[in-house]
């Protein structure tokens, strides 16, 4: 992440048609979230609704609202990888971390976020722990990472 600060991010986004999402991904990029306090901010800066904004923000799964913990593990679940097994992958995730899926674990250490698409859907069921992509897992594959990881 970077150090800008949102009334920074603003302005190196100035109001036109299609600064939303690229505004998003900044604030995202820079503070880890797109905190709730900063939808009024965004939505009058770009001349939109705050419901415009939250619509966005909440539509697209990868935009977060709350900060997420020290580790970010996501699992793909587009269709080659669902059909390799992804959901019992991740449901073997969720019990192993003690987390459900989209939330973070109570001691703040990992966050558990199925995801759409890692784009290794020849090599399914694939998940990503803090950028770093897997491919062909299995949950003892899944076990040998976390236990690498310290999770």
């Amino acid at each position: 992440m970077n150090d800008l600060s949102l009334s920074e991010l603003l302005a190196a986004h100035p109001p036109r048609d299609g600064a939303l999402l690229p505004l998003l991904h900044a604030v995202q990029e820079a503070l880890g979230h797109v905190p709730p306090a900063a939808v009024p901010l965004i939505a009058e800066h770009l001349s939109l609704s705050r419901a415009e904004v939250h619509g966005v923000i909440s539509y697209y799964h990868f935009f977060r609202s709350s900060a997420p913990g020290k580790q970010v593990l996501q699992v793909c679940r587009a269709e080659a990888c669902q059909a390799r097994g992804a959901e019992a992958l991740l449901a073997h995730a969720e019990a192993r971390l003690g987390c459900a899926s989209h939330h973070t674990r109570a001691d703040g250490a990992v966050t558990l976020e199925p995801v759409y698409c890692l784009g290794l859907c020849a090599s399914a069921p694939a998940l990503q722990i803090n950028e770093r992509l897997h491919a062909r897992m299995t949950p003892a594959k899944l076990d040998a990472l976390l236990a690498k990881e310290g999770l």
